[in-house]
Protein backbone atom coordinates (compact mmCIF):
# COMPACT_ATOMS: atom_id res chain seq x y z
CA UNK A 1 0.00 0.00 0.00
CA UNK A 2 2.98 2.25 -0.66
CA UNK A 3 1.03 4.45 -3.08
CA UNK A 4 -0.85 5.83 -0.06
CA UNK A 5 2.52 6.72 1.46
CA UNK A 6 3.41 8.51 -1.80
CA UNK A 7 0.07 10.35 -1.73
CA UNK A 8 0.86 11.35 1.85
CA UNK A 9 4.12 12.92 0.69
CA UNK A 10 2.49 14.62 -2.30
CA UNK A 11 -0.22 16.19 -0.14
CA UNK A 12 2.23 17.44 2.46
CA UNK A 13 4.22 20.68 2.25
CA UNK A 14 6.72 20.40 -0.63
CA UNK A 15 9.88 21.34 1.24
CA UNK A 16 13.16 21.44 -0.64
CA UNK A 17 14.13 18.15 1.01
CA UNK A 18 10.86 16.44 0.02
CA UNK A 19 11.08 17.71 -3.55
CA UNK A 20 14.66 16.43 -3.74
CA UNK A 21 13.59 13.01 -2.47
CA UNK A 22 10.76 12.82 -5.01
CA UNK A 23 13.11 13.89 -7.79
CA UNK A 24 15.62 11.21 -6.75
CA UNK A 25 12.94 8.50 -6.52
CA UNK A 26 11.70 9.38 -10.02
CA UNK A 27 15.26 9.28 -11.41
CA UNK A 28 15.87 5.87 -9.79
CA UNK A 29 12.56 4.45 -11.05
CA UNK A 30 13.77 3.99 -14.60
CA UNK A 31 13.20 5.38 -18.05
CA UNK A 32 9.48 5.84 -17.44
CA UNK A 33 10.20 8.24 -14.58
CA UNK A 34 7.16 9.09 -12.45
CA UNK A 35 5.01 6.51 -14.22
CA UNK A 36 7.47 3.73 -13.39
CA UNK A 37 7.74 5.00 -9.82
CA UNK A 38 3.97 4.83 -9.25
CA UNK A 39 3.64 1.47 -10.98
CA UNK A 40 6.51 0.08 -8.91
CA UNK A 41 4.85 1.22 -5.69
CA UNK A 42 1.51 -0.30 -6.69
CA UNK A 43 2.74 -3.89 -6.86
CA UNK A 44 -0.67 -5.25 -5.84
CA UNK A 45 -2.42 -3.09 -8.46
CA UNK A 46 -4.76 -1.54 -5.93
CA UNK A 47 -4.95 1.59 -8.10
CA UNK A 48 -6.37 1.69 -11.61
CA UNK A 49 -4.15 2.57 -14.59
CA UNK A 50 -5.92 5.97 -14.80
CA UNK A 51 -5.28 6.64 -11.10
CA UNK A 52 -1.61 5.71 -11.46
CA UNK A 53 -1.35 7.96 -14.50
CA UNK A 54 -3.00 10.85 -12.63
CA UNK A 55 -0.55 10.51 -9.75
CA UNK A 56 2.41 10.33 -12.14
CA UNK A 57 1.21 13.41 -14.02
CA UNK A 58 0.89 15.31 -10.75
CA UNK A 59 4.47 14.35 -9.85
CA UNK A 60 5.75 15.46 -13.26
CA UNK A 61 3.95 18.80 -12.98
CA UNK A 62 5.17 19.31 -9.41
CA UNK A 63 8.78 18.65 -10.34
CA UNK A 64 8.50 21.03 -13.32
CA UNK A 65 7.79 23.91 -10.93
CA UNK A 66 10.39 26.05 -9.25
CA UNK A 67 10.48 24.88 -5.58
CA UNK A 68 9.43 28.33 -4.35
CA UNK A 69 6.47 28.29 -6.74
CA UNK A 70 5.45 24.80 -5.58
CA UNK A 71 5.64 25.90 -1.95
CA UNK A 72 3.67 29.09 -2.57
CA UNK A 73 0.99 27.13 -4.43
CA UNK A 74 0.70 24.68 -1.52
CA UNK A 75 0.38 27.45 1.07
CA UNK A 76 -2.18 29.33 -1.04
CA UNK A 77 -4.19 26.16 -1.59
CA UNK A 78 -4.21 24.59 1.85
CA UNK A 79 -3.06 27.09 4.45
CA UNK A 80 -4.87 30.21 3.23
CA UNK A 81 -8.12 28.66 2.03
CA UNK A 82 -10.17 27.09 4.83
CA UNK A 83 -12.40 25.19 2.38
CA UNK A 84 -9.32 23.24 1.25
CA UNK A 85 -8.02 22.38 4.71
CA UNK A 86 -6.42 18.95 4.94
CA UNK A 87 -7.50 18.72 8.59
CA UNK A 88 -10.56 16.55 8.21
CA UNK A 89 -12.34 17.47 11.43
CA UNK A 90 -12.19 21.14 10.42
CA UNK A 91 -14.81 20.37 7.76
CA UNK A 92 -17.11 18.80 10.35
CA UNK A 93 -16.61 20.97 13.43
CA UNK A 94 -14.87 24.10 12.21
CA UNK A 95 -13.12 25.59 15.20
CA UNK A 96 -15.83 24.53 17.67
CA UNK A 97 -14.84 23.13 21.06
CA UNK A 98 -16.38 19.79 20.08
CA UNK A 99 -13.50 19.27 17.66
CA UNK A 100 -11.10 18.56 20.55
CA UNK A 101 -12.77 15.34 21.73
CA UNK A 102 -12.94 14.11 18.13
CA UNK A 103 -9.18 14.65 17.77
CA UNK A 104 -8.55 12.80 21.05
CA UNK A 105 -10.75 9.91 19.91
CA UNK A 106 -8.90 9.73 16.59
CA UNK A 107 -5.52 9.70 18.35
CA UNK A 108 -6.68 6.85 20.57
CA UNK A 109 -8.03 4.94 17.57
CA UNK A 110 -4.69 5.28 15.74
CA UNK A 111 -2.88 4.06 18.85
CA UNK A 112 -4.95 0.84 18.84
CA UNK A 113 -3.09 0.01 15.61
CA UNK A 114 0.25 0.95 17.16
CA UNK A 115 0.44 4.11 15.06
CA UNK A 116 1.82 7.20 16.74
CA UNK A 117 2.52 10.60 15.29
CA UNK A 118 4.51 13.68 16.17
CA UNK A 119 2.66 15.81 18.68
CA UNK A 120 3.30 18.83 16.46
CA UNK A 121 0.66 17.58 13.99
CA UNK A 122 -3.04 17.09 14.59
CA UNK A 123 -4.15 13.49 14.01
CA UNK A 124 -6.76 14.47 11.41
CA UNK A 125 -4.18 15.85 8.93
CA UNK A 126 -4.78 13.94 5.69
CA UNK A 127 -1.10 13.28 4.88
CA UNK A 128 -0.66 11.80 8.37
CA UNK A 129 -3.76 9.65 7.94
CA UNK A 130 -2.50 8.43 4.57
CA UNK A 131 0.73 7.40 6.24
CA UNK A 132 -1.42 5.37 8.64
CA UNK A 133 -3.48 3.92 5.78
CA UNK A 134 -0.28 2.84 4.00
CA UNK A 135 0.36 0.45 6.90
CA UNK A 136 -3.09 -1.17 6.71
CA UNK A 137 -4.27 -4.11 4.66
CA UNK A 138 -6.25 -3.15 1.57
CA UNK A 139 -9.63 -4.04 3.12
CA UNK A 140 -8.83 -2.09 6.30
CA UNK A 141 -7.69 0.91 4.26
CA UNK A 142 -10.93 0.95 2.29
CA UNK A 143 -13.04 0.86 5.45
CA UNK A 144 -10.99 3.62 7.10
CA UNK A 145 -11.17 5.82 4.00
CA UNK A 146 -14.87 5.04 3.64
CA UNK A 147 -15.43 6.49 7.11
CA UNK A 148 -13.76 9.72 5.95
CA UNK A 149 -15.63 9.71 2.64
CA UNK A 150 -18.00 12.61 3.20
CA UNK A 151 -15.18 14.93 4.17
CA UNK A 152 -12.93 13.74 1.33
CA UNK A 153 -15.75 14.42 -1.15
CA UNK A 154 -16.12 17.97 0.21
CA UNK A 155 -12.40 18.69 -0.01
CA UNK A 156 -12.15 17.21 -3.51
CA UNK A 157 -15.16 19.21 -4.72
CA UNK A 158 -13.76 22.43 -3.24
CA UNK A 159 -10.38 21.82 -4.88
CA UNK A 160 -12.07 21.01 -8.20
CA UNK A 161 -14.07 24.25 -8.05
CA UNK A 162 -10.81 26.13 -7.55
CA UNK A 163 -9.15 24.26 -10.44
CA UNK A 164 -6.46 22.97 -8.09
CA UNK A 165 -3.99 20.39 -9.38
CA UNK A 166 -4.37 18.69 -5.96
CA UNK A 167 -8.03 17.83 -6.66
CA UNK A 168 -7.34 14.58 -8.57
CA UNK A 169 -5.19 13.26 -5.72
CA UNK A 170 -7.94 13.80 -3.14
CA UNK A 171 -10.53 12.35 -5.54
CA UNK A 172 -8.39 9.20 -5.97
CA UNK A 173 -8.20 8.81 -2.18
CA UNK A 174 -11.96 9.29 -1.88
CA UNK A 175 -12.56 6.70 -4.61
CA UNK A 176 -10.72 4.08 -2.58
CA UNK A 177 -13.05 4.61 0.36
CA UNK A 178 -16.10 4.74 -1.91
CA UNK A 179 -15.38 1.25 -3.22
CA UNK A 180 -16.47 -0.14 0.15
CA UNK A 181 -19.84 1.55 -0.13
CA UNK A 182 -20.36 0.21 -3.65
CA UNK A 183 -19.55 -3.33 -2.56
CA UNK A 184 -21.94 -3.20 0.41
Amino acid sequence: MQVFKLLSVLLDYPSDVVLGEIRQAVAEAGAGGARDLVLGLDRDQVFSPDERLGIAQFIEALLALDPTEAQARYVQTFDLTAEHSLHLTHHIFGEEKTRGPALIDLTEYLKTFGFTHAETELPDFLPLLLEFVSELREDEAKVFLGDAGKVLKVIAANLEKAGSPYAPLVRIIDNHGSLVKLAA
